[in-house]
């Protein structure tokens, strides 16, 4: 699979909007994660916001890679890490425990989604095959991912002092959040967040805009958002 590369067309106009697209595409694997997993898990509704940084078009080359910047504010269901999920869940009654741990796999789970979509964008782009033996969980970080796998990451040290068994839940969290994008409704949603973000003039995208544009019904949505 061809990974982002910065060559001497970095800054031309087609590269940037490029590197927009992938941003919003990464940025709607986040929040779609977020939404729909954690529904699903029966977790209890988590606000988050999509913050924009706009391109200055007067900027410096330096400037220009941060080009569709954006970030996501909120969506965490643990908001502090605690130094062990042993120490933090010892009072806690079995399902109280359960009902944590599974919040703390969800986290997860919507943080890796997002260098995953951008992955999976860029294999159809490119007309290449996307599946869980081409692309480790490592090589997300040539998808905008080094921040997202330094996080899951931290959630592994607090969940197992062991190797191996951060090894493990570290390929099983990585399988679940590729079920979900390689899920083709949930990858439509995705697409049509990423499209409705890259028509917003506004800084910040607030909660109830990224639900109405998740919850738009199939049949309504109409995708202007071409793969290559």
């Amino acid at each position: 699979m061809k990974h982002n590369q910065v060559s001497k067309y970095a800054f031309s106009s087609k590269y940037l909007d490029e590197l927009s697209k992938k941003t919003a595409i990464h940025k709607a694997g986040h929040a779609a994660a977020i939404y729909f997993n954690n529904t699903n898990k029966k977790l209890p509704p988590v606000f988050f916001q999509i913050v924009i940084r706009p391109l200055n078009t007067g900027a410096s080359a330096a400037e220009k890679t941060s080009y569709g910047l954006a970030h996501i504010e909120g969506g965490k269901l643990i908001n502090t890490l605690p130094f062990s999920v042993e120490t933090a869940t010892r009072e806690f009654t079995v399902s109280q425990k359960q009902a944590y741990l599974t919040a703390f796999e969800a986290d997860m789970v919507n943080v890796l989604a997002g260098p995953l979509a951008e992955a999976y964008y860029i294999s159809l782009r490119d007309d290449e095959t996307f599946n869980p033996r081409i692309i480790s969980i490592n090589a997300l970080k040539s998808y905008g991912g080094e921040a997202d796998i330094k996080l899951v990451d931290d959630y592994l040290a607090c969940y197992s002092l062991d190797n191996e068994v951060q090894n493990q839940k570290r390929q099983e969290l990585f399988i679940a959040a590729f079920n979900f994008i390689h899920n083709q409704q949930y990858w439509q949603k995705i697409l049509h967040l990423s499209q409705f973000i890259l028509t917003q003039s506004q800084a910040i995208i607030d909660y109830e805009s990224i639900v109405s544009a998740l919850s738009t019904p199939k049949s309504e949505v109409n995708i202007h958002f071409p793969l290559c």
